[in-house]
């Protein structure tokens, strides 16, 4: 397809769907930036991505870690793409298509920064997980999750959904509100090759309400997290750290594309 990106033809991204993403449409939503397109993953390609998850035996139990502000713990099980992990082909390919200089123009455009990286990770969340309403550290600009679950194998009952929360301007993002407690709420659509890709503001909550499933059932999805490329910004904080006797890359950059 000839649009406004050149997309990789036979690749895993869906360059009809990516040129129809609207940036000022985006970035105009209220509460703040979000958009829940549907196979931005190219169809064909969606099903084996889905066939060649890597095993749960590869993740890290990540279950109750304090979060700050006194918010509940985001209890699930994580693994972090590295560079040469040992991955399915259709992984490697489509990491390898969201680490290209395409995405990364799409990601910029919709919001209007100059230049981006990235880190990726999976997340499986069993029978009890939840997470509780929050909004991302300063560090991240944004996230795109790819919900993973099918009705083949996960029932809509059961949960899993990311919403999207309406403070109506009442809560700082050091404060730990319920659910109940947000004006409007958008949940987003999870099934048939759904993702949802928002913009980090101060107002940004979101969460996935507590998830009730069989014990050998497990909500999955795959995040891009975005952070922005600010050298000069980058440089002051490695001088601090050099001067603290601090290491100057920490683990989460390491993992940063």
């Amino acid at each position: 397809m000839a649009g406004l990106f050149q997309l990789k033809s036979g690749g895993y991204l869906n360059g009809q769907v990516v040129d129809g993403i609207d940036a000022a449409q985006f970035r105009g939503q209220d509460p703040f930036p979000w958009v829940n397109p549907q196979n931005f993953i190219a169809p064909e390609r969606y099903q084996s991505l889905l066939d060649t998850m890597p095993d749960i035996s590869q993740f890290r139990a990540f279950f109750g870690k304090q979060r700050k502000h006194g918010q509940a713990s985001h209890d699930r099980y994580t693994l972090d793409y590295e560079e040469g992990m040992e991955l399915s082909q259709p992984w490697t390919d489509l990491i390898t298509e969201l680490r290209s200089s395409t995405y990364r123009k799409l990601v910029c455009r919709m919001l209007n920064v100059s230049d981006v990286r990235f880190r990726f990770h999976w997340h499986f969340t069993p029978n009890g997980g939840e997470v509780s309403p929050h909004c991302d550290s300063k560090s991240k600009i944004g996230s795109q999750i790819f919900y993973l679950n099918t009705e083949s194998d996960w029932d809509s009952a059961w949960g899993g959904e990311t919403v999207v929360l309406d403070d109506g301007g009442k809560f700082e993002p050091g404060t730990s509100p319920a659910f109940e407690d947000f004006v409007a709420e958008y949940p987003a659509e999870t099934f048939d090759n759904r993702s949802l890709i928002f913009g980090r503001r101060g107002n940004s909550w979101h969460g996935v309400r507590r998830i009730n499933c069989p014990e050998d059932s497990f909500r999955k999805v795959f995040i891009v997290v975005f952070e922005e490329v600010r050298p000069v910004h980058m440089a002051i904080k490695k001088l601090k750290r050099l001067l603290r006797g601090k290491p100057l890359v920490t683990e989460k950059e390491a993992l940063m594309y």
